[in-house]
């Protein structure tokens, strides 16, 4: 079906909309202006919802707000918010009386007119899918970019050709329901995460599956073969099958050396692609995302087109930002660090020194053993924040190196605090990074929020 028809489909349908997220309150927008009846169903009151609530009001829009807001779900099509339970009562209840129970990536996948490439994975989503779109702008391609990464694609399906390329990053709250994979599938890296909202690993592990479940036999997977959890993914690739380490040589993909040099080998043989010290930004997370990058591109984009990205790309804003040096002490937000691996292969392998770290968090049921190793080697100073606290000084402790007093272990009760302390203990030459190992939905609505924060906090250190 062509975008064209959906939307005429559409027309006189009641479509509920069931949280009114980052996806849902663009779309609830176009259906509305395209004639459909649409309902936002919230837990939020429309008073709350502010601005945007007004303007779908203005354009008919009807709300059922409160504690009940899914009660009675009689619509023909309900949208989810990504971050909802795809097994809900009421979500199942609407199923069986034969409701269109789905989301907006599922319907942008069945109309979209291009080639898809889709990024998934605990840690390295956002950056990969960045530098995935940044090398494909750098061949020439028109490039839509969207998806979990904060953009709905399905309101921009209009303007989108067969030639141009979509690059969607994807979370497991999306991918559980999908029944459609991308021509390109990558999968960074698999460890604990939304252990709060999946039912167990194993719900979460098949969530990421999922993207490269339904491709055919002219799909791609692109899979870490040093992520033991992804390089299992193997054998339910039905198409080509690419992987990525930088730990040892692959038969088919990208890899690292000893010294540094990454290549890419296929059945024409192994090429070089470049040094991995041309990648400006920092870390060795960041060469794996570079890694999955090229499997991706490969055949769409050049060796030159690479190569220009790597040495032009920046970073993405929230992972391992400088933000300024004060007082002779180095400040950096990496709020994304949203679990203990990604803290651990981000802030905490990033600097020769001991650095002074602010973590903690809202508690997604996630071990943080690892993390108390790392934090024991890594970390002078911590200082913790939130619900997870205690759970993490008590890893901490347990970490078979640490010793009394090493590292120091503070607390604060807000980030201002936090940043205080901080300020108060860091002496000239040192590194502060705010990399949590948690999200951040006990103080703030988001990562992105937290981090916007704390560089307010820190640039205002003087003043």
């Amino acid at each position: 079906m062509t975008p064209e028809k959906f939307y005429k489909a559409i027309r006189g349908k009641k479509v509920a909309f069931c949280g009114l997220g980052g996806s849902n309150m663009p779309l609830a927008e176009d259906f509305a202006k395209k004639g459909a009846a649409v309902t936002v169903r919230d837990r939020r009151s429309a008073e709350s919802l502010g601005k945007p609530a007004q303007r779908l009001m203005s354009l008919g829009v009807k709300f059922i707000t409160g504690g009940g807001y899914l009660d009675n779900l009689d619509e023909d099509i309900i949208f989810r918010t990504p971050g909802m339970r795809y097994y809900l009562p009421q979500l199942n209840e609407a199923r069986r009386r034969g409701a269109a129970v789905t989301s907006e990536m599922e319907v942008f996948f069945d109309l979209c007119p291009c080639r898809i490439f889709a990024v998934t994975g605990s840690d390295g989503k956002t950056t990969t899918t960045t530098v995935i779109s940044k090398i494909l702008e750098s061949a020439g391609k028109k490039v839509h970019v969207g998806g979990n990464i904060g953009t709905p694609l399905l309101p921009a399906i209009g303007g989108m050709h067969p030639d141009d390329a979509v690059v969607a990053e994807l979370s497991s709250f999306q991918l559980i329901s999908m029944r459609k994979s991308p021509d390109i599938a990558v999968v960074t890296n698999v460890s604990p995460n939304h252990l709060d909202v999946h039912k167990d690993m194993e719900e979460y592990i098949n969530a990421k599956r999922n993207i490269i479940l339904h491709q055919n036999a002219f799909g791609r997977a692109v899979l870490n073969a040093d992520n033991g959890i992804t390089a299992s993914f193997e054998k339910d690739v039905r198409g080509e099958c690419l992987t990525f380490s930088r730990r040892h040589p692959v038969e088919h993909g990208a890899w690292m050396d000893g010294s540094g040099k990454i290549y890419f080998s296929d059945a024409a043989g192994t090429s070089f692609v470049m040094d991995a010290s041309a990648i400006r930004i920092p870390g060795k997370h960041n060469i794996e995302n570079y890694l999955a990058a090229i499997c991706a591109v490969h055949g769409y984009a050049g060796v030159n087109d690479i190569t220009f990205t790597a040495g032009s790309f920046m970073g993405v804003e929230h992972r391992n930002e400088f933000i300024r040096e004060y007082e002779g002490v180095r400040y950096y937000n990496d709020s994304i660090g949203t679990t203990p691996s990604r803290t651990i292969n981000g802030a905490l392998s990033l600097f020769n020194e001991k650095i002074i770290l602010i973590a903690g968090g809202s508690d997604k049921n996630i071990p943080f053993d690892t993390l108390g190793n790392a934090v024991a080697e890594k970390v002078k100073l911590l200082v913790l924040i939130g619900v997870t606290a205690d759970k993490i000084e008590k890893a901490v402790k347990a970490a078979p190196g640490y010793k009394p007093g090493c590292p120091e272990i503070m607390r604060a009760s807000s980030l201002e605090e936090a940043a205080d302390i901080c300020r108060q203990n860091a002496k000239k030459g040192d590194v502060v990074s705010l990399s949590p190992a948690c999200a951040s939905f006990d103080m703030f609505p988001n990562f992105e929020t937290r981090g916007e924060k704390f560089k307010e906090i820190v640039n205002g250190f003087g003043d």
